[in-house]
């Protein structure tokens, strides 16, 4: 395909893609004349990833390439090493984590403890664990006498919403939309499992304590359980 169709099929602009073939994010097409060349679906999915990378991860041109070129680098069969990758589990420069030269991982005694509990198996580089520290800390400092115990019936959801995620790449083959899907998956998908969770508040709210007249007024045609016994 031309890059005219490749800007169509992708939503990227034809600048844009011109932009990202010059700072080598996307490798050049099969040129077919002094100033055009063709291009293929390998590309098309390289520029979806890199949408979702720049767009949706929030990673800069720079750090898109690295995780792209790391990528390329590593066995195509490693899915592993790829969400490591796109997650942000691996120091910054090194696709594993035994190759993160003079990084030291901050101590995160919550989260190792939470980890143990579950049985967990994850990289000490993961920057989710000083979320889970700090926001324990935060819970504390504002008078909640949280640790990482009350965090295990979460955990144990988040085990369950882990295992429908990696589902979902189990048969995709290509590791750049692998790779893609992950991030959608993760960063896209997140707000509206948030979302799910307010609404289930709501309606474990109006289980436990009954339906406000305020509350019936905005649902018309919500009629609960027990008015069909």
């Amino acid at each position: 395909m031309r890059i005219s169709e490749l800007s169509r099929r992708s939503g990227v602009p034809n600048a844009t893609i011109k932009y990202y073939l010059r700072e080598g994010l996307l490798p050049p097409g099969r040129a077919t004349a002094q100033t055009q060349a063709e291009y293929d679906d390998s590309h098309l999915r390289r520029l979806r990833l890199i949408r979702a990378l720049t767009g949706v991860r929030g990673l800069s041109v720079a750090a898109a390439k690295q995780v792209l070129d790391t990528i390329a680098e590593e066995d195509q069969t490693d899915t592993h090493h790829v969400l490591g990758l796109v997650f942000g589990v691996w120091p910054s420069g090194s696709s594993k984590p035994e190759t993160a030269d003079g990084q030291v991982p901050v101590e995160c005694p919550e989260t190792d403890a939470l980890v143990d509990a579950m049985g967990w198996t994850v990289s000490t580089y993961n920057p989710a664990r000083q979320v889970i520290d700090r926001t324990l800390e935060t819970l504390r400092s504002l008078g909640m006498e949280q640790d990482w115990r009350s965090l295990l019936p979460y955990a144990e959801l988040a085990a369950r919403t882990a295992r429908l995620d990696l589902d979902q790449l189990e048969t995709l083959k290509d590791p750049l939309e692998k790779a893609e899907r992950a991030v959608l998956l993760t960063f896209v998908l997140e707000p509206a499992l948030m979302a799910l969770r307010r609404l289930a508040q709501e309606d474990e709210s109006i289980v436990r304590y009954g339906e406000s007249p305020s509350l019936a007024a905005l649902q018309p045609g919500r009629r609960r359980a027990d008015e069909h016994e």
